[in-house]
Order: C-alpha cells, then structure tokens, then sequence
C-alpha cells in the first residue's frame, strides 16, 4: 500500500519488546473513544517479564492482549479502501495471522497479515496484556 523504504520495523519498536507479532493473531478490530484497539493473541518470547513456560500440551508462550493506537484519524485497507473512517474501516477488517508491522517515517503505522495490509493514521501504538 505504501511505496516508502522509510520506517521502522517493529522488532525496533520498544512497544515490542520481547513479542513476536510475526507469530500473533488478530481476533478483532474495534473503534472506541478515538482508539483503534486491535485484540490478538500475543506470542511472548523467554524475554518478556510475562513469559510462561508451555505446558507439555503447547508449543508456545501465548497470552491475550490488545494494540491500542490512540488518537486514530483514519484506517485504509487494501481491501476496503473507500472507508476511511476509523470506525466503518474496523467493520470491514478481516481476522487472521499477522505478518509484518512497522511504523512508517510520516508518523502513520502498518500493519500486514491474512487480512491484508492496514495504514493506520494514530499515535504510537500501546500494548497491553489483558488480565486472566
């Protein structure tokens, strides 16, 4: 969607720190109070603070969390380009794995996956575990 080589990764990102978004997944996307909160099952790495051991029946560390970006102006999809409107554009996002994010030099944030790729116009990103 972007043609700029201009950003930031966000193995880069502090707000990342010890995560792999590359093995998350998307569940929902919503709108409320000028927020875009994007809920996913997070896959936390040995690093991070939160980090369990998997029982025996799992493979990884994963834990709910939700990304919220504040002070959201505006989501355009590939897929839906014409709804702009944070809260029309959340409607119309898909759900599934997450492939790549990064924070692009204008300030705006990407982020890739099986539902395609989303330019998101808002503050830096917020991450936070949900409680069990």
């Amino acid at each position: 969607m972007t043609t700029t080589n201009d950003s930031t990764d966000w193995r880069k990102l502090r707000e990342f720190a010890a995560v792999d978004l590359s093995r998350s997944f998307v569940l929902s996307w919503e709108v409320a109070s000028e927020t875009l909160i994007i809920d996913i099952d997070l896959f936390l790495t040995p690093e991070h603070p939160f980090y369990e051991k998997p029982r025996p029946a799992q493979k990884a560390c994963i834990r709910p969390a939700v990304i919220e970006f504040p002070y959201c102006e505006s989501v355009i999809s590939d897929r839906a380009p014409d709804a702009a409107e944070p809260t029309a554009a959340a409607r119309e996002l898909g759900l599934g794995a997450i492939k790549g994010f990064r924070r692009l030099a204008d300030g705006r944030n990407e982020i890739s996956g099986e539902f395609g790729v989303v330019v998101i116009d808002a503050e830096r990103p917020i991450m936070r575990l949900k409680t069990p």
